[in-house]
């Protein structure tokens, strides 16, 4: 007889087992550049004031409020114009009563103004500005330190570097800032039936799927993936590898995972590590092996495609994202509650997910097997049958979640 599966464990306790391993976080610093969709590995402090001056935040003239006080269409206030100002120029004249001078956006405030009459609203003739409408004090001036003064927090820790946040680092001068590493993650495929995809295709054997398809999970969850070839059910060749690629932060293989002649995983496991998981009572992915070796995490997933990114998608995804420092917005996967569109069957005693397509406002369950890759190009989304569910009725609403959403 085969080995039986030796720690099944139902899908909430594999959850909890996984929360409670806490990853070893590596820092590195990035240019700006870089550093879109990073995620910031410490606080960032202004270190200058925002704006770093007073300036105009629009086209007009900075003039004395006080001179304006009063103009309309049918009494507009006459000025002297001193000179032109724009950004990136310094004032040379000082603005005094009954004068003016006439400023871009962005350019500094002169001396002796205290507000801007947006250009809108004014007349230049021949050098003499007639103003239609009055100033108050600090109209359209951005005053130095207004958005943020030297020494305040700017940005936190955890923090998603999208395209805003770095604008915002460019604004203080940075040039690179410090991220939390990508973790590295070894894609290991099993099994003596799979051939490489630039290989002759022969009777009995089949193209690695599983590979390139973890690649793209893998990147999604902002980790980088190490594609470490395919190897053949022994315990030689597993062994060997899985010592190979050490060197990586997380490893995850598939295939080699169920019970019986082709278990190499879990006795390399046995030899070298530990086994922390040797099956879940879950529908597809029951043959999941989670183990350590070396302080490494080791995900051994089914080798039938569907099954191996069922498996993903539900335990091994959310470990990477909390390991990749991307936890805080691994709540955000949209669900859906819809209706089904016809009565499911579940096998009790394990809990299990089912792909299910979205069309005319309903969920259509795909009913293919674990091992039809064809079945998640299909796919919509899932949902959970809980294990001691054997029947959902047609019509029943259900929460559907996104497969589109499940990784970022």
């Amino acid at each position: 007889m085969g080995q039986e599966f030796l720690k099944i464990m139902d899908s909430e306790d594999v959850k909890k087992l996984l929360d409670n391993i806490q990853p070893k976080r590596r820092v590195e610093s990035v240019s700006l550049e870089d550093a879109h969709m990073r995620v910031l590995a410490e606080d960032v402090y202004a270190n200058i004031n925002l704006p770093p001056f007073d300036r105009a935040s629009m086209d007009g003239y900075a003039v004395k409020a006080e001179d304006t006080f009063g103009a309309s269409e049918d009494n507009p206030v006459l000025l002297e114009l001193l000179e032109t100002i724009k950004a990136g120029y310094i004032p040379t004249k000082k603005v005094k009563k009954g004068t003016c001078i006439e400023v871009s956006t962005g350019a500094p405030i002169p001396h002796g103004a205290d507000g801007i009459v947006m250009i809108e609203f004014t007349e230049n003739k021949e050098g003499n500005i007639y103003i239609y409408d009055s100033a108050h004090m600090g109209e359209n001036i951005a005053y130095e330190g207004s958005e943020i003064k030297k020494g305040e927090p700017l940005l936190n820790e955890g923090q998603f570097l999208t395209p805003d946040k770095i604008g915002v680092l460019s604004a203080i001068g940075m040039r690179g800032v410090k991220v939390f590493a990508k973790p590295k993650v070894a894609i290991i495929s099993t099994g003596n039936e799979i051939i490489e995809h630039d290989k002759e295709l022969q009777y009995g054997k089949i193209f690695d799927i599983n590979s390139q398809s973890l690649v793209s999970a893998v990147k999604s969850c902002g980790c980088t993936p190490i594609t470490s070839g395919i190897v053949k059910d022994s315990y030689k060749d597993v062994l060997e590898k899985i010592s190979e690629v050490l060197d990586v932060d997380i490893i995850i293989t598939s295939g080699g995972t169920s019970a019986g002649a082709g278990d190499v995983l879990r006795k390399v496991l046995d030899d070298t590590g530990d086994v922390l998981v040797h099956g879940i009572a879950v529908k597809p992915g029951k043959p999941t092996i989670i183990g350590m070796v070396n302080d490494k995490v080791i995900f051994g997933l089914p080798g039938y495609p569907v099954a191996a990114l069922m498996v993903f998608y539900v335990f091994v995804a959310p470990f990477l994202r909390k390991m990749a420092s991307l936890e805080i917005y691994s709540g955000d996967n949209e669900t859906l509650r819809l209706k089904l569109s016809r009565r499911y069957h579940s096998a009790r005693g394990r809990s299990q997910y089912a792909l299910v397509k979205i069309e005319d406002n309903m969920a259509h369950p795909i009913l293919k097997d674990s091992g039809a890759i064809t079945a998640l190009a299909e796919a919509d989304g899932y949902f959970e049958v809980p294990k001691n569910v054997e029947i959902i009725q047609e019509g029943s609403e259900i929460e559907v979640y996104l497969l589109k959403n499940l990784v970022k």
